[in-house]
């Protein structure tokens, strides 16, 4: 399991930091203007929509379903599954496309109504979102297929995908000058690399010898128990998408850069979460299915217990550095260009607030494949509509204080509220119980956290000091010295504590 954890993982890091050359760039030429804050919401819109009804909902009830039907029934009827499932998902995506495309200024209108207030900009989201729009039917064919991939145990090519579109976005960048301004180019990139990516995935799957052909949509008995467990997880997915949607329609409200200050923040925060999270909940559903599918509830247990385990250790330094040392960071990466000392302040806030929920967000993604993988996606959609609640709540009392840092810090406790509830149910039912060693070993991480959010704190003073010690990058070299200071205590204290939890 963590072989094939540190392939994806591995490949989801190559594209972050491809994705890091992109936002540096993007910060550069947009800055977090008006331009910034249109492309941004042009950008979420079908990033939003893929949430919904690709990626975690569609893999939490496509991948369980295919490895059943692969291993009861074999590959003739597994692949038929898959062509009848494809053929509904892209009938359903070509109707929302066409939506899309003729009520783009609605749509804008409705998700970001503060837009209304500035000439323009309504309509300047709507264009970009009308070029963007259409990756979400490619991306939606490309999750399929992915889906189909990670049965057969094959993760390389789905998880490097994503690295093309970061390729495809510098590209469109350095191409900036044959369009009307930078975020048409980045809107064009977006929508070159759902080709881009569609084909890389398409391409594995015929070398594996599972290609699909595309035919006239069947209900079979098989689809029809798809859609039973797929409709909870779009609920699922889509109360996780409220809440972000609340995010952008708040931000709209609030001063110019709001939208981009979250936007530059996510991208941190995301870094752990797609290299860790999203890696190990991605071999991990997989794994728990075929155990739970061999009766052997014993052996699913113990993997989840070190799949939370290695993900809390990988984790807990990023918590620690973004809670205690958020301006060096964001300063060293985005600030410079277009990017001002404004920029700077409001999106280290957000992303110190972010890092409050970032164990819980990352948590989840180990806790929630253990309902998935039974075939059970209405008990997280029911404790993801109580989480919900308390985020949104919180998102409306904290925004008019503390503006998007507010946005980000509700967030937060909504995972929180999430995690807490859905640990509760899966132990009630025993499909998770921490052992001597998981015990053992959170608590030797809580105190490595704290250690290394201490060492990150001295630091700030010395590291003053080395400002300007790379002129091209003054911000860096203060930064490298904190993150390498906080990295040393924290494994000072973890890696002792984590060999003793497993004698």
């Amino acid at each position: 399991m963590w072989r094939k954890a540190a392939s994806v993982g591995g490949l989801t890091l190559l594209s972050r930091l491809f994705g890091f050359v992109r936002d540096v760039m993007m910060a550069a030429l947009l800055g977090a203007g008006p331009l910034a804050d249109a492309f941004m919401v042009a950008f979420r819109l079908p990033n939003h929509f893929r949430a919904i009804f690709a990626e975690g909902a569609f893999n939490a009830a496509f991948v369980p379903r295919y490895a059943h039907a692969l291993e009861r029934h074999g590959p003739a009827e597994a692949k038929a599954f898959a062509e009848d499932v494809l053929a509904i998902t892209l009938a359903v995506q070509f109707v929302l496309l066409i939506l899309a495309l003729v009520f783009a200024p609605f749509v804008v209108a409705l998700l970001a109504p503060g837009f209304t207030e500035e000439p323009g900009q309504i309509e300047l989201t709507a264009s970009l979102t009308r070029i963007t729009f259409p990756y979400l039917l490619l991306i939606s064919w490309m999750t399929l297929a992915s889906g189909v991939l990670n049965a057969h145990d094959r993760f390389a090519a789905a998880a490097s995908a994503s690295i093309l579109l970061n390729v495809c976005m510098i590209g469109g960048m350095l191409m900036s000058g044959l369009f009307p301004t930078v975020a048409h180019a980045l809107a064009v990139g977006v929508l070159v690399s759902g080709f881009a990516q569609l084909g890389l995935v398409l391409w594995d799957l015929k070398r594996a010898g599972r290609s699909l052909r595309l035919k006239r949509p069947r209900i079979t008995p098989h689809v029809r128990n798809f859609l039973r467990g797929f409709g909870p997880a779009v609920l699922g997915s889509g109360g996780v998408q409220i809440a972000m949607f609340a995010d952008t329609i708040l931000a709209s409200f609030l001063p110019t850069g709001s939208v981009s200050y979250l936007y530059y923040a996510d991208r941190l925060y995301q870094l752990p979460l797609a290299v860790v999270g999203i890696a190990i909940g991605t071999v991990l559903l997989p794994e728990l299915a075929r155990r739970l599918a061999a009766n052997d509830g014993a052996g699913a247990r113990d993997r989840l217990n070190r799949a939370l385990e290695g993900a809390m250790l990988m984790t807990l330094p990023f918590v620690a550095l973004f809670a205690a040392a958020p301006g060096p960071i964001v300063a060293a990466l985005f600030g410079r260009g277009a990017f001002d000392a404004a920029a700077v302040e409001g999106s280290a806030a957000v992303l110190q607030a972010y890092a409050v929920g970032l164990p819980a967000v990352v948590a989840l993604r180990c806790v929630t494949p253990g309902f998935h993988a039974s075939g059970d996606t209405a008990t997280p959609v029911k404790a993801l509509a109580a989480a919900t609640i308390v985020n949104v709540a919180l998102k409306v009392l904290l925004v008019g204080s503390f503006f998007s840092a507010g946005l980000a810090f509700a967030t937060s406790m909504g995972a929180w509220a999430n995690l807490l509830l859905l640990t509760w149910l899966l132990r009630k039912r025993d499909g998770f119980a921490p052992d001597r060693r998981f015990a053992l070993s959170m608590a030797s991480l809580g105190l490595a956290t704290a250690a290394s959010a201490a060492a990150i704190r001295w630091s700030l003073g010395p590291a003053a000091g080395l400002k300007g010690l790379i002129p091209q990058f003054p911000d860096f070299a203060p930064a490298a010295f904190i993150g390498l200071l906080g990295i040393a205590a924290y494994a000072a204290i973890a890696a002792p504590g984590f060999l003793f939890a497993r004698r």
